[in-house]
């Protein structure tokens, strides 16, 4: 077995150094502490109504903790039991914080379920966990829960955030509707009378506890729930701030799925240990446009994220003035080299340094501030790999895309690249405290606190996913180079075997095709197949300026899908690929689809992965013809 980190001993050591700093806490002693030395801080933050004059609407640490403890109070007077699940499904925004804040404070255990999930996810989810409260935005989600309402007495009280929304009639089911300003005001009466209730539960919370419930995505099958416990959850937040530390009173930006494990460490676990100041973005694309409000200390974003920012960023540094574009080319390269030799185990020369401190301030920095990452020192990304031609474009920017790796099963990301030990195209090094291994067959395997002990209700997944030895087995393919740094190839399921027994990684074939602007997203296939084939889909941004450009009337992509110049343009840009490609892995046939993929359309995942099973499915017939005769 190849094993990753500083030997046993060193491993150790780090671990003990966070489990000495985390002794004893849970997550409501971190958020007393918060409000405590920093109450006059902001620290949920949302725009405000058209009309107000104001640009945001604010809670600061003390007033985010006062209605935590009050909907703890709500929650216990609405028969919320310890260990009970608070269900919420809910947009990026301030209450759904309030809600899962008020679901631990109460002994409760908060899950956010996905937005996109289907009736029958959300009845499978309430039923799997016993959810006992939902909390739901409005009559849209109400309708979608209505099945799970009318099976499942146990799910006893539905708080909406809308109160013209709330049943004027019950409804037969024997739930309790209510909307969450009278919630509020409940719990505000109830914790002012009474707060004793409120803190014997707070009292009785452990670091073992459950404090929070998450369901994978379920792109295989039925969501599979795993809890995350205080003490994981405190031990995620640590070794990701020694990775990237965060000024006190720091801004971000939530705008990716409070259910998905990432998002969950960045807004709602570690604001609280640094009092950051969360500004809630309530539909990702948007991003461009909050980025230049909250300019954020830190940005973390899965590799579409990136590739829409560099789309929009390109667009407008092609529109400038030839003079520019040329400074900025220029400033570019140097920021490349200086970027590429700050690599782990390389040296800069001093010329270098002085030459990228000058690029930096004549040209980048001012773009950086352009849009909005003046004071972001932390670009991070995850899930999926990198394209070469995004990271390649922002560290022509001085930006460095650090990669991090991780799982819901792990809470979070168990290796990184930090600022000061980064080796582009690998994961990082493992985080302090944990261990890295790869298996004979190439698998991961991960061990360390933050592993979870397991799937809710699934012992035998759970004895999968866990051997005797508590190493986790992760599914994916990868290795682990001299210095410890990990490298991630593809998932264990989705590598192509070719009828010729070749191994084949898609990812590795699809970011190549990506890598031209018109190519929005890609999918490789050919398992049993004599070679790859690819479906391919238009960047929605790019192609319409890249035909108008050209003259081109047509702006739908269903047209430009169809028009010949765009398709002769994609077969060189597949040509392109090819060539930088071993022959095995070589794309022979390919179509371009007349659609772009999405989580609305169920071929992507909510955290914006690409569902292959649901893809190739839907596409079977196409896929045929490619291997037709």
């Amino acid at each position: 077995m190849e094993h990753s980190g500083s030997g046993t001993s060193g491993v150790l050591r780090a671990r003990q150094d966070v489990e000495n700093e985390i002794e004893g806490r849970t997550l409501v002693d971190w958020l007393r502490q918060a409000a405590e030395e920093h109450g006059h801080l902001p620290a949920l933050s949302q725009r405000a109504p058209e009309g107000t004059g104001a640009e945001w609407t604010t809670l600061t640490w003390a007033e985010y903790r006062r209605a935590a403890l009050e909907t703890a109070a709500a929650l216990i007077a609405h028969g919320l039991r310890p260990t009970d699940v608070v269900a919420l499904m809910l947009p990026n925004r301030p209450e759904h914080l309030v809600a899962d804040m008020g679901a631990v404070h109460a002994g409760g255990v908060p899950l956010t379920v996905y937005a996109t999930f289907a009736p029958e996810q959300i009845e499978f989810v309430a039923r799997d966990c016993g959810a006992a409260v939902a909390v739901l935005e409005g009559a849209a989600e109400l309708e979608r829960w209505r099945p799970a309402l009318e099976r499942l007495p146990g799910l006893h009280t539905v708080v909406l955030l809308d109160a013209g929304a709330v049943p004027a009639e019950p409804d037969g089911t024997g739930t309790a509707f209510i909307s969450w300003s009278q919630f509020r005001e409940t719990g505000r009466s109830r914790y002012a009378a009474d707060p004793g209730a409120v803190h014997e539960r707070m009292a009785a919370l452990r670091p073992e506890d459950d404090a929070t419930l998450l369901y994978t995505s379920g792109t295989t099958g039925d969501p599979k729930g795993v809890p995350e416990t205080h003490h994981q959850v405190l031990f995620q937040s640590t070794i990701t701030l020694r990775a990237s530390p965060l000024p006190v009173g720091g801004s971000s930006i939530s705008y990716l799925p409070l259910a998905h494990i990432a998002e969950r460490v960045l807004s709602v676990y570690l604001p609280i240990r640094v009092a950051g100041h969360l500004h809630f973005c309530p539909d990702s694309a948007q991003l461009s446009a909050y980025l230049g409000m909250v300019r954020p200390h830190s940005l973390f974003g899965v590799p579409r994220v990136w590739e829409k920012l560099q789309a929009g960023l390109s667009g407008a540094l092609a529109a400038a003035p030839e003079e520019r574009r040329q400074a900025v080319a220029e400033a570019s390269e140097t920021a490349r080299a200086y970027l590429e030799a700050g690599q782990y185990g390389r040296t800069r020369g001093s010329e270098l340094e002085e030459r990228f401190a000058d690029a930096d301030e004549r040209v980048l920095a001012p773009i950086r501030a352009m849009i909005g990452l003046d004071r972001c020192k932390h670009f991070i990304t995850a899930a999926a790999p990198m394209p070469e031609d995004t990271l390649r474009f922002f560290t022509g920017l001085g930006v460095l895309l650090r990669d991090v790796y991780g799982m819901t099963e792990n809470c979070g990301a168990v290796t990184a690249n930090r600022s000061d030990a980064y080796r582009f195209n690998s994961v990082g090094r493992p985080s302090d405290g944990m261990e890295v291994a790869a298996a004979a067959d190439g698998e991961l395997l991960v061990r360390g606190p933050v592993n979870t002990a397991g799937y809710l209700n699934r012992p035998a997944d759970s004895e999968a996913l866990l051997d005797s030895d508590g190493w986790l087995h992760t599914g994916d393919i990868g290795w682990i180079d001299e210095d410890g740094f990990v490298f991630v190839l593809d998932r264990k399921k989705e590598l192509i075997i070719t009828a010729g027994g070749e191994n084949i990684a898609p990812a590795a074939i699809e970011n190549r095709l990506k890598e031209h602007a018109l190519i929005g997203q890609a999918l490789a296939c050919g398992d049993g197949r004599p070679y790859p084939v690819a479906l391919l889909t238009l960047d929605a941004e790019a192609a319409p300026a890249w035909a108008a450009a050209r003259s081109i009337a047509e702006t739908e992509l269903s047209a430009l899908a169809e028009h010949p110049a765009v398709l002769a343009e994609v077969e060189r840009a597949v040509e392109a690929a090819n060539a930088r490609l071993a022959r095995v892995q070589q794309i022979k046939r390919w179509r371009l689809l007349p659609v772009e993929w999405s989580v609305e359309g169920d071929e992507l995942t909510p955290s914006l992965k690409l569902k292959r099973r649901v893809v190739q499915t839907r596409y079977a017939d196409a896929i045929s013809e490619l291997y037709a005769d």
